[in-house]
């Protein structure tokens, strides 16, 4: 099967692996110094056996040279419309989501992990899943403790307690991860709006308390984010 992929490879105009399939595309010698991504809770296993390969464990897909890889079984979707770009164009591109009903065409730079995810996944017992829900279809509004313990039906001091102790998390940095995600999506889906729009409607305060966020969680400014991870 090795001696395939190789002799495929040589006689295609790229190649393309999904979730494990990495693991084939590394022991033919095809991502020796490339970079490549697998699915997350793989990735350590990866970058182990192969020490050659640049793994990188953060995005849904990877393009290096003709070599694409994908992360889950899932970002092979994602990963589709993008070869379809390269062939077509980004209005094809766009267009052929819709006709296999998927939801939205990610790019590249998005990070397997979802930071909402990530917080119900915290919260084991469910108590705030419905207020995980309601927070991340109101970041635009005022979010503060306040706020929050009020849709939970608690008091401030006893909601604070118990998100801290439920999900490891003070309720300000979920709320800060879960705008950092929501201006992620639209600095690369919305090249029309400014950075400064963007933070206003993610409800930053202004555009520098953005790239603050930006900088202490991604060590990227917004405007660099949206450069190497923004559509066409």
């Amino acid at each position: 099967m090795l001696s395939w992929i190789c002799e495929a490879s040589a006689a295609a105009r790229r190649t393309v692996s999904v979730c494990l399939g990495a693991f084939l595309l590394a022991a033919s010698g095809l991502l020796d110094g490339r970079r490549a991504v697998t699915h997350w809770h793989y990735c350590h296993q990866l970058r182990a056996r192969y020490p050659r390969v640049r793994v990188k464990a953060e995005p849904i897909f990877v393009r290096d040279g003709p070599v694409w890889s994908s992360a889950g079984a899932t970002a092979g979707i994602d990963l589709a419309p993008a070869l379809v770009e390269e062939d077509l164009g980004h209005a094809i591109a766009l267009e052929v989501p819709q006709r296999l009903v998927v939801f939205l065409k990610r790019p590249r730079g998005q990070a397997q992990f979802s930071r909402a995810l990530a917080a119900q996944s915290a919260d084991r017992a469910g108590d705030f899943e419905a207020l995980h829900a309601w927070m991340a279809e109101n970041l635009a509004t005022d979010l503060r403790v306040e706020r929050l313990a009020e849709q939970a039906g608690m008091s401030p001091r006893s909601f604070a307690r118990l998100y801290a102790a439920r999900t490891g998390a003070i309720p300000a940095r979920a709320v800060e991860v879960l705008r950092l995600e929501a201006a992620r999506r639209l600095l690369t889906e919305r090249p029309d709006l400014s950075v400064a729009r963007v933070a206003e409607r993610c409800r930053f305060g202004d555009d520098e308390r953005m790239r603050r966020s930006f900088v202490r969680r991604l060590s990227v400014a917004p405007t660099d984010y949206r450069f190497r991870f923004g559509t066409a």
